[in-house]
């Protein structure tokens, strides 16, 4: 047996989230020889006890795709994490250990405070993020990577506004905007995450307005991408 613990955050309803994980991966893993049981670390993240024929090739598939938490990050590497904390000069990162990324390291992001250009890429909390250690790691700088970036400038220029969304099943998101009225408003949504996606709006869509109309129905933070051709 193969026990791995994978970058994947547990927050808000800890068995739906659970649940959510646990057909999650039970899909991707579904083609190989295994079994796999899901249970949550004292510090929250994702453990994941397979078992099976193909144990080591789905352990690292697994891997692969989510990363494992880390606690001692060195300089120059790449890290998966999720953010953990947005504020006036900085952001937080949780890839094992918290790692911070300041305003000043983001200014291939754009001009302004962390807190500005985080409401700029529609950044909320828990969203997941690849970041890359710059320095000393007993200082635990970092900044977006690159791979990150492109995302970000990707959705931007993308020409139709985007919603990010946390603490949410893609059913339930979908849910919503159908209560709501909006599905014809949009193009689909994106998995970001597990519990995390962005919702794709048509051309002619205004992303706040699909905010203000499913802000109540979700126990999401929400943030919006304000496309720009």
């Amino acid at each position: 047996m193969n026990k791995i613990t994978l970058c994947i955050k547990v927050y808000g309803n800890e068995k739906k989230t659970v649940d959510t994980i646990s057909v999650t991966i039970a899909n991707e893993l579904k083609e190989l020889a295994v079994k796999a049981m899901i249970t949550v670390s004292e510090d929250r993240w994702t453990v994941v006890e397979i078992e099976g024929e193909d144990e080591e090739f789905a352990s690292n598939l697994l891997i692969r795709q989510y990363g494992t938490p880390t606690s001692i990050p060195e300089e120059g590497n790449v890290y998966k994490g999720f953010i953990d904390a947005i504020e006036e000069d900085r952001i937080v990162v949780d890839i094992g250990t918290k790692v911070s990324i300041a305003s000043e390291n983001m200014q291939y992001l754009g001009i302004g405070s962390a807190r500005q250009i985080a409401a700029r890429f529609g950044m909320i909390r828990y969203l997941p993020v690849e970041i890359e250690i710059m320095n000393d790691p007993s200082k635990l700088q970092g900044k977006f990577s690159k791979y990150q970036a492109d995302i970000w400038w990707q959705w931007k220029k993308a020409g139709h506004d985007r919603v990010t969304a946390n603490n949410i099943t893609r059913s339930e998101l979908k849910a919503a905007i159908k209560r709501t009225g909006h599905a014809r408003d949009i193009y689909g949504t994106e998995r970001l995450g597990i519990m995390e996606h962005a919702i794709v709006c048509r051309e002619t869509t205004d992303g706040p307005g699909i905010v203000a109309a499913i802000g109540r129905l979700v126990p999401s933070e929400l943030g919006v991408i304000i496309g720009s051709i």
